[in-house]
């Protein structure tokens, strides 16, 4: 599976733990110590972010990694292969 779409999962996953937890951006990164630029890089799954960054944001969040076999992308993941 591609890298980018494991990282874009990530994001939009840990945005929607974000909006969960009543947390805006700013606030988030203020728990994690990263800035909130930061934050939004993560969120779109920019693949320049560094693991400590990503480990800061789930300990604010109180989430932790786990390893699990991939997914097949869905439809709206691979929408843009096909045009």
């Amino acid at each position: 599976m591609d890298y980018s779409l494991i990282i874009s999962r990530l994001g939009e996953q840990l945005r929607t733990r974000r909006l969960h937890r009543g947390l805006t951006q700013v606030r988030l990164a203020e728990l994690a110590g990263i800035t909130r630029q930061k934050v939004i890089a993560i969120e779109k799954g920019d693949p320049t972010v560094g693991m400590t960054a990503y480990a800061r944001m789930l300990g604010a969040l109180d989430c932790e990694f786990a390893l699990m076999t991939a997914a097949m992308p869905t439809l709206d993941e691979i929408q843009g292969v096909f045009d």
